[in-house]
């Protein structure tokens, strides 16, 4: 497998676009307003951006987008964690194999529908089941755990789309996955640069970048036309993951005709057991993420930006205004924890 992420020309792009003038900056916020999108190299000017005057034009454009293509939507979501038992060791993580400091759990049928339950009584439609990786998180598992939560109703109310965030598969698998009929596949390179992401994660499945890289891919040729993409900011250069992210997309649009549904933008945060989790190697400010929403929503005007509740209240509903158009609510990331409050 190829790698399609020229690392080279990232950095030769941010490179050269270094200190735009306002001029230019000016005729790229235009071309957005189009609502055509932007190239790598046009939202690569828009990050090298540190005017005021031209930054709170990025922001203002933003906005004038989110609100011609969403409105005033915004789409909730809880994501159910099945099990946090894992085979690999990821330096950032929480569930990483040799952090011995976390208790571990695996949700069983009966669990899964408690869970699915609780959310169900706080009005969730819409949930992301997400799990670590371990043998038992095998497709049969995953299609039972998708089918509970299907059948499980509270009250009047009932979960309408199930999203998924797991392992990559195999192609037999993913066919079998799309036959549940989930909503998205869901899967985050965390760090699309190599180097780091060697360094991150030292053993275990995860290790593979490009196993990783073309999951999305495997996914689509399965037929799951509706996959989301993400980084994991303050592993690494927040703008050099924008353009990893926007050379996904044309990847993906190229190969199968269609980008991806979503972008994920979570910032790292603290984990117990890692240290590099509570002091990130490539710290993204509130203003750094402000400047990630905002490009990303000028750059491809039609795909969904995912936020999570790890941001305080005040800088989410900003964020959600500059082009956030889901976010998840009440997170919990212990297996288990919904049911048992």
């Amino acid at each position: 497998m190829k790698n399609f992420i020229n690392e080279d020309k990232i950095f030769d792009i941010l490179k050269k676009t270094q200190s735009p003038s306002c001029k230019s900056v000016e005729t790229i916020i235009n071309k957005s307003l189009t609502l055509r999108g932007l190239s790598p190299e046009e939202a690569a000017v828009l990050l090298n951006c540190d005017e005021k005057a031209s930054l709170n034009r990025i922001f203002e454009t933003a906005k004038q987008i989110k609100e011609t293509i969403y409105g005033n939507r915004l789409v909730l979501f809880a994501p159910l964690y099945l099990s946090n038992r894992c085979v690999n060791n990821c330096l950032y993580c929480g569930f990483s194999k040799e952090n011995k400091n976390s208790d571990t759990r695996h949700l069983d049928t009966n669990e899964i529908r408690e869970e699915t339950r609780a959310l169900i009584s706080q009005g969730h439609k819409r949930l992301l089941i997400v799990s670590a990786e371990n043998p038992a998180v095998n497709i049969d598992y995953i299609e039972n755990a998708i089918e509970t939560v299907y059948n499980t109703k509270e009250g009047n109310g009932d979960i309408r789309r199930v999203n998924i965030n797991v392992a990559p598969m195999g192609v037999e698998d993913f066919k079998k996955l799309k036959q549940t009929g989930i909503g998205t596949y869901q899967l985050f390179q965390e760090t699309y640069h190599r180097d780091t992401y060697s360094q991150l994660h030292t053993s275990g499945p995860k290790s593979d970048y490009l196993k990783r890289l073309y999951a999305c891919d495997i996914a689509q040729s399965a037929g799951i036309d509706d996959v989301g993409i993400g980084a994991l900011f303050g592993l690494y250069d927040y703008k050099f993951e924008i353009l990893a992210l926007l050379f996904h997309t044309l990847h993906l649009e190229e190969v199968f005709g269609v980008g991806p549904h979503t972008i994920s933008v979570p910032r790292l945060e603290q984990a117990e057991g890692s240290n590099i989790a509570s002091t990130p190697p490539y710290p993204v400010s509130d203003a750094d993420l402000k400047k990630i929403i905002s490009v990303l929503r000028l750059a491809v005007p039609y795909t969904g930006i995912i936020l999570s509740t790890r941001e305080n209240a005040a800088l989410r509903n900003e964020l959600i205004y500059l082009g956030v158009s889901q976010i998840s609510a009440g997170s919990k990331t212990l297996p288990g924890s919904y049911s048992n409050d």
